[in-house]
């Protein structure tokens, strides 16, 4: 078996009290369990890729009141602007914005987008959600 090794996780007060629910739903009997079974998911979605031709969406919610965030996630886009078709935003309050960015690419480049927004502090969610295009 291997070794067990700690680690400290910084997030916001209202996502860790939404996590501690998720444990609570789900069954996990501590968060470290519940976090290894998520790492574990995602790790197998990306190896799970399949295909280099995809085309779908990728929806960010985020608080556009976090300083520099608006920019930081202009920039990410711009660097991956060949698989950007077109982006849609909504503001949904006064600090909170949903935009959803119609892209179309290799699979593992889309995921890449999507896991550099996703880590960004300040944004709540990012949720790809892509159609194999070699499918007919």
């Amino acid at each position: 078996m291997s070794q067990l090794i700690r680690f400290g996780v910084s997030m916001e007060n209202d996502l860790l009290e939404t996590f501690d629910h998720f444990i609570t739903k789900h069954g996990f009997h501590n968060r470290s369990e519940a976090i290894r079974d998520l790492i574990r998911e995602k790790l197998s979605l990306e190896r799970g890729v399949k295909t280099d031709r995809v085309m779908g969406t990728i929806t960010i919610i985020y608080n556009h009141h976090i300083r520099h965030l608006s920019e930081a996630l202009t920039e990410i886009q711009h660097q991956f602007q060949r698989s950007i078709l077109f982006t849609n935003h909504v503001h949904i309050t006064h600090e909170e914005c949903l935009e959803v960015i119609v892209v179309q690419g290799e699979e593992r480049t889309l995921r890449e987008l999507s896991n550099r927004i996703g880590g960004q502090k300040g944004v709540y969610m990012a949720l790809p959600s892509f159609f194999n295009l070699d499918v007919r």
